[in-house]
């Protein structure tokens, strides 16, 4: 018997294939590293609150490392080809950097989103070259992105199943590696805990990994919204679970226990009001001068509360937490008094909390 031997070789193909990572490389090179901010306490406290601003990326969030780690994940694996669209479920992040990775690379882009995401969202996909497929139900994201890859012929990212995949979580200057830097010479070096919210549940996955890989005796808090079922899931071990309600905190809550959350790497869950992370968005400003989305908001509340815990127990040390996006993307949200009473949000008492908290070391929440 003679041998089979099969070749696809593509020049045009891998020459295609090669310059597109090239550029998607390029574009990590051209982007300086976040910053790291202060949130201002009592220096008698003795524990700094930092939060890494992800806000400052090209396309304006955390998400852009996510999705230049997922477009060279799927490039390498042959998945996305010249002048085939790339299909993304999402609620507006992650499409937001999609959409301009695509266009950097020359492929077309489609959004499958929750009728909810806000205009500016929608706005942002469509500048960067990306279109926009609306749902009414947050749950058939997932189905509707893979048909929608189907019958185009192109791939679906599906950034829920391959978030904790596509990320280098041993270091690469992935988010947790940075944080660490950042930290090396201030005082407490080595943070208590480390505060980060989940959407696919990839970047909790890649910080959780790095502590536990370096040996670090950092823990993990990972804050879920309302109408999002990571922290039930994550209580009962029921993979599961789900929720039939969008959440109102855009970028993270997710209606059902997203493959690339990793419960057993995380060490402790919150589950926030939402009302809490719009008071807590609101005292960012007030803090720092800076708008961000609803979903730092929640990593704040939550960091707040463990730095309570800290004060009240006489211990020093530093707590690090996301600024995950801007808020110039909700001010028909978080930012606007009507919207909160459409929801039926008094965020009032959550204010008080925190700054009763700040001026007193006491928390009331």
């Amino acid at each position: 018997m003679s041998t089979i031997d099969v070749d696809r070789t593509d020049p045009d193909y891998r020459s295609w294939l090669k310059e597109a990572v090239r550029k998607v490389q390029a574009d990590a090179n051209r982007t300086a590293d976040t910053h790291l901010l202060r949130f201002p306490l009592p220096e008698h406290w003795g524990i700094d609150l930092y939060l890494k601003d992800e806000s400052t990326h090209p396309t304006g969030s955390l998400k852009h490392r996510l999705a230049r780690s997922l477009f060279l994940y799927g490039l390498c694996n042959g998945w996305i080809r010249p002048g085939k669209p790339v299909i993304e479920s999402s609620s507006g992040s992650t499409a937001v950097s999609e959409a301009y990775f695509a266009s950097l690379i020359g492929v077309p882009f489609i959004a499958v989103m929750p009728a909810t995401t806000s205009r500016e969202k929608t706005r942002l996909i469509e500048f960067h070259g990306g279109s926009c497929h609306l749902v009414q139900d947050p749950r058939t994201v997932y189905e509707v992105s893979a048909r929608l890859a189907a019958e185009s012929g192109g791939h679906y990212m599906d950034q829920f199943t391959y978030a904790e995949r596509a990320t280098d979580w041993r270091g690469n200057n992935n988010i947790a590696e940075s944080i660490y830097q950042q930290l090396r010479l201030e005082r407490y070096p080595e943070p208590a805990w480390i505060v980060a919210t989940a959407g696919t549940g990839g970047t909790s996955a890649t910080i959780a990994r790095y502590v536990h890989y370096m040996q670090h005796d950092t823990r993990v808090c990972v804050p879920d919204p309302e109408n999002s079922c990571f922290f039930d899931g994550w209580l009962t071990g029921d993979a599961e679970t789900d929720c039939a309600t969008a959440s109102r905190i855009e970028g993270i809550g997710r209606p059902r226990m997203e493959p690339s959350f990793v419960p057993g790497a995380i060490d402790r869950m919150m589950k926030v009001p939402d009302a809490a992370s719009v008071a807590a968005v609101r005292a960012l400003e007030t803090a720092i001068g800076r708008k961000a989305g609803g979903s730092t908001g929640t990593g704040l509340w939550s960091a707040l509360k463990i730095v309570s815990e800290m004060v009240a127990e006489g211990r020093t040390g530093s707590v690090v937490t996301l600024l995950c996006d801007p808020g110039d993307r909700y001010l028909d949200k978080y930012y606007s008094d009507d919207w909160l009473a459409s929801q039926g949000l008094d965020i009032a008492p959550y204010a008080r909390t925190i700054e009763t908290f700040l001026a007193t070391g006491t928390w009331g929440g």
